[in-house]
Order: C-alpha cells, then sequence, then structure tokens
C-alpha cells in the first residue's frame, strides 16, 4: 500500500512539473506578443504565431496523465480535488496560448498602420497579467491559498486598466478617424489581456478549492479568512 501511495505521490509531481513547465510556455508567449506590440517587432511577432505547437502538445500530454491518475489510482478527498484541478488548469493554460496568438494576430496588423499613441498601459495590462499567471502558479504548488486570494484581488486593477485604455482609444477614434482601425486592434488586445488575468483567477479559484474544499467562484473572497 505504501508503495501505491509513493507511486502515485510521484506521479503528481511529475503532473506538476508539467503544468508549471506549460505555464511559463504560455506566460512566455504572452510577454513576446506584447513585446513585438511595443517594440513592433514583426518577426517576434511572427515568432508567436508559428510556435503553439509545443503548447498543445503539454496539453494532450497533461490531460492523459490526469486521466491515467484517475483510473488507475482512484483519488479521494485532497488528492482527487488536486487531479481534477490540474485538468482545469491545463486548461485555462492552454487558453492562455491561444490568447497569446490572438495578441500577436492583432499586433501584426497594428504594425501595419502608423502608432496611435505611445503605449503604456498596454505593456502594463501585460505585466499584470503575466504576474498574476505565475502567482497564480505558484499558489498551485505551494498550496498557498494566501497567494491565491491575492490573485482574485488583482484581477480589478486589470479591469481598471482595460476601462482606461477604452476610454482613451475612443477620444482618439472620436478625433482622427485613421485612427479608428489601429485604435480597434488596441482595444482587442487590452481584452485578451483582460481573458489570460481571468484565466489566473481561475487557476487561484481552482487552487482554493483543492487546498480548502471550497468553491470562490461567483462570490468574493475575504483574504483574512
Amino acid at each position: 500500500m505504501e508503495r501505491v501511495v509513493r507511486h502515485f505521490q510521484e506521479e503528481l509531481e511529475q503532473l506538476q512539473a508539467r503544468l508549471l513547465e506549460m505555464g511559463g510556455l504560455a506566460e512566455e508567449r504572452v510577454r513576446a506578443a506584447v513585446q513585438g506590440l511595443s517594440t513592433r517587432d514583426v518577426d517576434l511577432i511572427d515568432q508567436v504565431l508559428q510556435g503553439d505547437e509545443p503548447v498543445n502538445e503539454l496539453h494532450v500530454e497533461i490531460d492523459s496523465r490526469c486521466f491515467k491518475l484517475l483510473a488507475l489510482h482512484q483519488p479521494m478527498a485532497t488528492d482527487l480535488r488536486a487531479v481534477v484541478s490540474a485538468v482545469k488548469i491545463n486548461t485555462d493554460l492552454e487558453r492562455v496560448g491561444d490568447l497569446a496568438v490572438n495578441i500577436a494576430e492583432a499586433a501584426k496588423r497594428y504594425a501595419t498602420h502608423a502608432p496611435v499613441k505611445k503605449l503604456i498601459d498596454l505593456p502594463q495590462m501585460g505585466d499584470l497579467a503575466q504576474a498574476m499567471l505565475r502567482d497564480a502558479l505558484d499558489s498551485f504548488v505551494r498550496r498557498d491559498t494566501t497567494l491565491a486570494k491575492q490573485v482574485l484581488d488583482e484581477d480589478d486593477r486589470l479591469d481598471e486598466l482595460k476601462t482606461k485604455i477604452f476610454r482613451e482609444l475612443l477620444a482618439y477614434m472620436l478625433n482622427d478617424r485613421a485612427t479608428v482601425e489601429p485604435s480597434l486592434d488596441l482595444i482587442l488586445i487590452s481584452r485578451h489581456l483582460e481573458r489570460i488575468g481571468d484565466h489566473a483567477t481561475n487557476i487561484a479559484e481552482d487552487v482554493i478549492f483543492m487546498v480548502s474544499a471550497l468553491d470562490v467562484r461567483h462570490h468574493a473572497v475575504n483574504p483574512q479568512n
């Protein structure tokens, strides 16, 4: 029995390591897409557009690992929640990779136009979304619900930045029709970054459920609780 338990824990640790690897790939793709936008580096943007396969391969592998753990070990309680959370986190990370591609597509279109304005808030959104994703994955590894709750709190800042960007770009579009098309791409990118923050929030919620068996979706969370 002890040998079976040890084998399960080893498999769980390998699963966790692969999730972290996938998270790192997804985060790097977001970073590259935002950097390509800021520097108008079409080569870097193309690398993001053409480099989706490693994330997709890990997505399939991790799902397979999760289903194998469920089938062979039939875990219960915290172990069951850990595997189920891994399945959900895996899906969130794959979607982050897709959103990085969406950002790169809009960035490539934007690069064909004259700059609308100096990009300040969008790179800030990118940094914040990446930090949320990184903290959410750290909270998963460390089983740290306090850090997970901090990720939930950061989501409001991301929303505020998106609203600020929309209002500023709307003013540009109203004053100069030539800015409409590139401004719409910037607004779209801000929406994609907000969605990445939402996926980080999903991961944080899964961590809280995994550790505490508490479902905090659609509910405010008091960090002191």
